[in-house]
């Protein structure tokens, strides 16, 4: 069930909540995590309505849906993010339409994105996507590819490296979701202990945001615990 924007506050209230308590339990400031409200699939309206409670965030996974929905809302001035499957044939008006990009894999799509980002505009953000767990159903760099792909990326003169995105396994145990998520940490760290200096960790969802948040992430994609349950998507 899609929810209304008479849901929203209330909604927003209880995922506070757990952002706050989670940042708590990791000794962090509320203020270090960053919502990213993931709007694919829901109107235009809705976007307004989030924008309204404070959100400036918004994250997308279809191109089209996503460029018809920010000129919709244009007059407000928020932050796009493309979270979908990146294919080459479509990064010329992700380059030119959005603020962040979360699913770089490899070295072809963001010299694509670096090329094609508007001379006029700032630095494309760019958070290259791991593959924590070898999982062949997702995209994602391997852990051991990744330093590689992150010089190369990093040295690109239109996009701004930032950090890494993951979409782990889903895991019954608390200890084990935690598990993948250092990892990613890890291998953020041990990039900037070689001089990278990337400062976003893009990781955690309606499902496991308190794990993400425990173990040092500082943007979280949140769809259904902001507005229902929907399809399956890259940052509910």
């Amino acid at each position: 069930m899609l929810m209304g924007p008479q849901n929203l506050p209330l909604r927003l209230d209880e995922l506070r909540d757990r952002i706050a308590g989670a940042a708590a339990r990791a000794g962090r400031s509320v203020d270090s995590v960053t919502l990213l409200a993931v709007t694919k699939g829901q109107p235009a309206d809705l976007v307004r309505a989030a924008a309204g409670t404070g959100i400036r965030n918004f994250g997308e996974s279809y191109l089209q849906e996503a460029l018809e929905k920010a000129a919709a809302v244009s007059d407000l001035e928020l932050t796009w993010h493309f979270i979908g499957r990146l294919q080459a044939n479509k990064t010329r008006p992700i380059a030119e339409s959005f603020a962040w990009v979360h699913g770089v894999d490899r070295l072809k799509i963001a010299t694509r994105l670096s090329e094609q980002r508007p001379y006029y505009a700032p630095p494309l953000n760019v958070c290259l996507q791991v593959n924590v767990a070898g999982e062949e159903s997702k995209a994602g760099v391997s852990l051991a590819e990744l330093p590689a792909l992150a010089s190369s990326v990093a040295a690109l003169p239109r996009v701004k490296l930032r950090g890494l995105m993951c979409i782990p396994p889903e895991e019954e145990d608390p200890a084990r979701q935690r598990g993948w998520f250092a990892k990613v940490r890890e291998a953020l760290e041990a990039l900037n202990a070689s001089g990278m200096g990337l400062d976003t960790l893009s990781m955690g969802m309606s499902g496991d945001l308190e794990a993400a948040i425990l173990e040092g992430a500082t943007l979280i994609r949140v769809g259904t615990a902001l507005f229902g349950a929907r399809p399956a998507n890259p940052g509910g």
